[in-house]
């Protein structure tokens, strides 16, 4: 379905030649995830596309890769980096500890994104959306390394850092 194949149980690929590194990717994230912010409960699939016609297939034309909610996570051409495959696996985490409709709904734009740019090891210093940079900047003043889901669950959407 939409030119891809799932060879693993993790893992679906529309370049069978792609799936070391697709493995790669998808292992370094959960370990550095793992590590650095949270423990992930239960990994998604992750859906890697290394064509255009497989990246357009899925949607979201803007996003180098982009995540839903706990069920799986999309890496479009653009994303095969680890820091954006990381990012992704923070929304993933974010909705495993907070619940997927909690952080869509009642968590803070600045909060979800900037953990997620911030803490996945984003080496854009700054980002070239400035409104995303902003939001890493909000999220890094707010962060003092504290228990964050503590901290996290008492944020509401109009909660300022």
């Amino acid at each position: 379905m939409f030119g891809v194949s799932c060879p693993t149980a993790s893992i679906c690929i529309d370049d069978l030649s792609k799936l070391k590194q697709a493995e790669e990717l998808r292992n370094e994230a959960i370990d550095f995830v793992n590590r650095n912010v949270g423990i992930v409960s239960k990994p998604p699939r992750f859906i890697f596309c290394h064509t255009l016609q497989c990246s357009d297939a899925f949607g979201q034309y803007h996003a180098a890769a982009y995540h839903v909610g706990t069920f799986g996570i999309v890496i479009r051409i653009k994303g095969w980096e680890q820091h954006f495959v990381r990012h992704e696996l923070i929304h993933h985490l974010q909705s495993e500890r907070l619940g997927s409709l909690n952080v869509f709904l009642n968590k803070p734009t600045w909060f979800v994104e900037g953990m997620a740019y911030s803490m996945s090891g984003d080496p854009r210093r700054p980002i070239p959306n400035k409104v995303l940079e902003s939001y890493r900047w909000d999220f890094e003043s707010w962060y003092d390394g504290s228990d964050i889901w503590t901290r996290a669950k008492q944020l509401k959407t109009s909660s300022r850092p």
